[in-house]
């Protein structure tokens, strides 16, 4: 019931900066990235979202350039596991994309999504200029006003300042591995709980 409730409210806020109508002038296209956990999981959910052109796994919010998974899983590095989402705003737009983040992760568990714990797995939005970060703090307060969840939101607000690109086998984990007992276990619940949600918001299958 929660869910549906959180849909509904997420639906009804109207989101800051919005702006669906393309120029000449403008590209159709615009990135968002995002940290909810593993990034095989967030991936996996926004490849099959419509109007997303791609979601790539990578890292974002550390200091030391051009950082491996290796350095990453650490946790001594400052960088989030994310994915930079490049979507079509004649399709799609931040709202939607804000709506499946807030529904497929946990964003009231301080530097851990499930048994995945430290904070390379910390939730945040990356915000590339300042109409993302508002409409961010919108529906976060929005979501903080209706009580929602049962603890309080722990989601960052982090600038953008740079995306790494993750190793070529971590890209589209989860559609190349779906028989690993992490994807069975952990990721294919969240896509049966993101298709069940947005079933009318899902790509036609090729």
């Amino acid at each position: 019931m929660k869910n549906l409730f959180l849909i509904c409210l997420l639906t009804s806020i109207s989101m800051v900066g919005q702006n669906t109508t393309t120029t000449a002038k403008q590209s159709k296209f615009e990135t968002i990235t995002l940290a909810g956990g593993c990034y095989w999981c967030v991936e996996a959910v926004y490849e099959n979202l419509n109007g997303v052109k791609s979601a790539v796994s990578g890292f974002a919010g550390g200091k030391n350039a051009n950082p491996s998974y290796e350095d990453v899983s650490t946790g001594r590095t400052g960088y989030a596991e994310v994915v930079q989402i490049t979507y079509d705003k004649t399709t799609t737009n931040l709202d939607e994309i804000f709506k499946v983040f807030f529904t497929v992760h946990d964003p009231t568990t301080l530097n851990r999504q499930g048994a995945d714990v430290g904070t390379q797995y910390r939730s945040a939005i990356f915000y590339k200029n300042q109409e993302q970060k508002m409409a961010a703090q919108k529906i976060i307060n929005a979501l903080t006003k209706a009580k929602i969840y049962d603890s309080p939101i722990v989601t960052t607000l982090e600038p953008l300042t740079k995306f790494y690109k993750a190793e070529d086998y971590h890209q589209n984990y989860y559609a190349n591995n779906k028989n690993q007992p992490y994807c069975q276990m952990v990721i294919q619940p969240k896509m049966e709980k993101f298709e069940k949600l947005f079933k009318d918001r899902l790509k036609k299958k090729k």
